[in-house]
């Protein structure tokens, strides 16, 4: 161990009390601490404005994956706005990692200014939601399987009847 001079930086054995130099007492040698580092949560948080983070979190949109939830947050924290995204109810287990659709979160006091935000310029004009090109109604989806079945027996059939 060392002891350096406060005054002058002259270092001494552990066993002086005073500098030889200006006569000052000697202090431990230690190392400035370092400066705490920049993680990406302590980054996001300085972007949030005071103003939106009153109240209990409520539901201020809905995302269809964990990229899709992400985007939004990203967009909502660009606008100062604080939020929390949740798996939707049924897909809050393991098997669902990333998978499955999620809620949005925000405090009660920053809800008006992120659906102002999410709903764009022309909220008043907003086009009808379509349904996914990838889901069928159940009906027709029921009449399509049984209609595959019964094609496949008359195949298994015609094969049979004309294989004997």
């Amino acid at each position: 161990m060392t002891l350096t001079c406060p005054r002058c930086g002259a270092e001494h054995p552990a066993n002086e009390r005073f500098c030889e130099r200006c006569g000052m007492p000697l202090v431990e040698r230690s190392e400035a601490p370092p400066e705490p580092e920049r993680d990406e949560a302590r980054l996001r948080a300085r972007k949030v404005r005071p103003q939106y983070l009153g109240g209990e979190l409520v539901r201020v949109a809905g995302a269809r994956n964990l990229a899709e939830a992400q985007l939004i947050q990203g967009i909502l924290l660009e606008e100062g706005i604080p939020s929390v995204e949740r798996r939707a109810r049924g897909f809050d287990v393991p098997d669902f990692l990333a998978g499955g659709p999620r809620d949005i979160l925000v405090p009660e006091a920053a809800y008006e200014a992120a659906r102002e935000l999410l709903q764009g310029p022309q909220a008043g004009h907003a086009e009808p939601e379509r349904p996914s090109p990838v889901a069928e109604p159940p009906l027709r989806l029921l009449v399509k399987v049984v209609g595959a079945g019964a094609g496949a027996a008359a195949l298994v059939w015609l094969l049979y009847h004309f294989a004997t």
